[in-house]
């Protein structure tokens, strides 16, 4: 008794000695499939690396302007970390389910589960210490020059050094610690639970077919359709960021049931159709990609979301890199602005010390717009302007009212109006009545104005439009405040319209940054101490905060287009190599049986043709249709170049495009090449 104990130890012993050895070997042999997840391990290492660098480093709270920045990077981060750990255990899903015979045989050649298990951990830790070394040598490399990218794109200064955190080495270790084990622990529990049999033939079982093919169909269509219809329905409202999620959780859901169930459904309908079915090459065609269907339906459902994902990922990012500058000075056209209530400024007095400051610091002063202005809040209903309720955010907008002679200096124009005529601007979409009711007291309109600098227009603009209604003189524009006061309930409107009778001083500076600043100052400071003064906005420095803003998006953008395009072309890799191993031996019966290899050749390619052209369509169409909710989320940060925009969307899928056929081809070539050998 005490011998066969001895034999098992030693046994075990020298099992234990040769695990090791059999892991190393393990990756080895299977190269096809591991050298490409190393590489995406120790890319997604780098990428988290770089973030965890960034928002370690001291330097980055230090800087001006930085606590935007700081959040979204922190906010890129979590989301990073969410999408890797779901990538990575899916790609371990594909290694796992490719080595299954292996482990079979390892079985039936005397090693126990348990000795499995051990050669499954070295893989395991083997594959996290080449991937974290990798990915941490390189974020060393490159974290740098990244933190350089970061503070170019939001226009910061670069001669900020860049110091390395432990904390960041520390959370990188960690946080891929506990994504190799939970790999280990669903490798560990596939294998487990699989009898020798079933680990024999496991890398060739196919997916279950979905009971009740047509209804799964019927309602992915459906929840495509809703999907698109809150895209495409999308308002900039105080809902919009839930439609967002909205929509994509509903073409998320009607892609996985059309690729699942609809694919399949539509093949079988197509093999009822007894002429069209029953000729050779659509038989073998038809009946392939049934075949195929039902085995990696939900592949091509990820491939389909994470080509939506890259593309709409990179259209932003492009359309935003170009967009910046345009969007910032959108939204605050004016170096400079100030503000006076109660008593104003001498407008001479204010053009003499600009003129002053003009000298003193080389500038020169493009626009100078002084003006007196009245701000009210109202509703519009149709060609009424009435009381907001707070119900309909989408039809409450500020008004300004300027009075006839402050329009036509602002203008360099003559417009010459009647008492109860009035110019109608809207910066967002036109007002297009002739007509306008402002509490009762109406007004013709004279004229609608193409453009007003002190506001922009953009037709798109329906987050910050804003009406500008010049009336003939002041009698005319305070009667218009004392109807808005009747109706709000403004007991004193004499009182009410002193309290927003304001006084704006608007300059804009051509020069260089450092002078313009320098003018800022020192005006502000002559402005500060007149009598009346309200408040100073720096649009400078208002326009360097929305950079911060914009570029931190613009940076997170780049890495996470990396991100999913590196998980798209791994996730198309493994799929095509997987399955022509696996069809490796059908082709052999196939040319047993007498078919050419031309027929081959073409069964192949029109296969592979439409497995890849499927979820290139359905995440073109996914794009398109998005494109009206990103249409409305730029709108948000005001930007708003609808040419930029369909240029970014033709562009990015173009390049899309060919890029994914130039991986079409390489995969056909691939994929025939590896059906073309005899099984082993």
């Amino acid at each position: 008794m005490n011998k066969t104990a001895n034999k098992i130890k030693m046994a075990d012993k020298l099992h234990i000695k040769m695990l090791p050895k059999l892991a190393c070997k393990g990756i080895v042999s299977n190269k096809n499939v591991y050298y490409p997840y190393l590489a995406a391990g120790i890319f997604s290492v780098f990428t988290y690396f770089i973030f965890a660098s960034i928002l370690y480093n001291d330097i980055i709270k230090m800087m001006p302007k930085s606590a935007y920045m700081w959040v979204l990077l922190k906010l890129g981060k979590g989301l990073l970390s969410i999408i890797l750990l779901i990538f990575l255990i899916y790609a371990n899903g594909f290694l796992v389910k490719r080595r299954k015979k292996e482990f079979g045989l390892y079985h039936m050649l005397g090693l126990e589960k348990k000795h499995i298990g051990v050669m499954m951990f070295c893989e395991s830790l083997i594959l996290y210490v080449v991937t974290l070394c990798g990915g941490i040598i390189l974020g060393i490399v490159f974290s740098k020059l990244f933190f350089l990218l970061l503070l170019r794109i939001c226009r910061m200064p670069a001669e900020i050094g860049f110091v390395f955190e432990p904390a960041a080495f520390e959370e990188t270790l960690v946080y891929f610690g506990v994504v190799y084990l939970i790999n280990y622990a669903g490798s560990l529990w596939e294998v487990g639970k699989a009898r020798p049999i079933e680990l024999m033939s496991g890398s060739k079982k196919g997916e279950k077919e979905p009971r009740f093919l047509w209804i799964y169909a019927i309602l992915g269509m459906a929840a495509l359709c809703g999907g698109y219809y809150c895209s495409i329905t999308a308002k900039v409202d105080s809902m919009i960021f839930i439609n967002f999620f909205m929509a994509v959780f509903w073409v998320i859901i009607g892609t996985y049931f059309l690729f699942t169930s609809g694919s399949i459904a539509f093949l079988k309908w197509m093999k009822t159709r007894k002429k069209m079915y029953y000729r050779p090459q659509n038989f073998i065609t038809v009946s392939g990609m049934l075949y195929r269907m039902k085995k990696s339906a939900a592949s091509l459902s990820n491939i389909c979301i994470f080509s939506t994902m890259t593309l709409i990922t990179l259209i932003c990012t492009v359309a935003l890199c170009i967009g910046l500058d345009g969007s910032v000075h959108f939204v605050y056209p004016y170096d400079l602005k100030m503000s006076y209530r109660n008593e104003k400024v001498e407008r001479q007095n204010a053009v003499r010390e600009i003129e002053k400051l003009e000298d003193k610091y080389h500038l020169t002063a493009s626009r100078v717009d002084i003006y007196d202005e009245v701000t009210l809040h109202v509703k519009q209903n149709e060609n009424r302007f009435e009381m907001q309720n707070g119900e309909d955010y989408a039809s409450e907008y500020q008004i300004d009212f300027l009075m006839q002679e402050d329009y036509n200096r602002l203008e360099n124009r003559s417009v010459n109006l009647a008492v109860d005529e009035a110019l109608i601007y809207c910066s967002g979409r036109d007002f297009g009545y002739d007509t306008v009711d402002f509490f009762g007291r109406t007004f013709q309109v004279q004229e609608e104005p193409d453009a007003f600098f002190p506001s922009p227009k953009a037709d798109g603009n329906t987050f910050n439009a804003r009406y500008v209604m010049v009336v003939k003189d002041r009698e005319a524009r305070d009667e218009c405040v004392r109807a808005w006061c009747e109706t709000n309930g403004v007991a004193d409107a004499d009182e009410y319209i002193e309290s927003v009778d304001t006084q704006r001083i608007k300059i804009l500076l051509q020069g260089a940054d450092e002078e313009k600043k320098a003018f800022i100052e020192e005006f502000s400071e002559w402005g500060q101490s007149q009598p009346g003064f309200e408040s100073m906005q720096n649009g400078i420095d208002w326009r360097e905060n929305n950079r911060v803003t914009y570029g931190s998006l613009l940076f997170i953008g780049i890495l996470f287009g990396m991100i999913f395009f590196m998980c798209l072309i791994l996730i198309m890799y493994y799929k095509q190599v997987t399955e022509g191993y696996e069809d490796r031996n059908n082709f052999g019966i196939m040319q047993k049986v007498g078919m050419s290899d031309r027929e081959i050749q073409g069964t192949v390619h029109r296969q592979i043709l439409m497995v890849f052209g499927l979820p290139l369509a359905g995440a073109i169409l996914h794009t398109l249709a998005g494109m009206f909710m990103v249409k409305c989320l730029f709108a948000v940060i005001s930007l708003f170049d609808m040419r930029l925009f369909v240029g970014s969307i033709v562009g990015v899928s173009a390049l899309f495009v060919v890029v994914y056929g130039v991986s079409y081809l390489i995969t056909a070539k691939t994929y025939y090449r590896i059906v073309r050998q005899e099984e082993g």
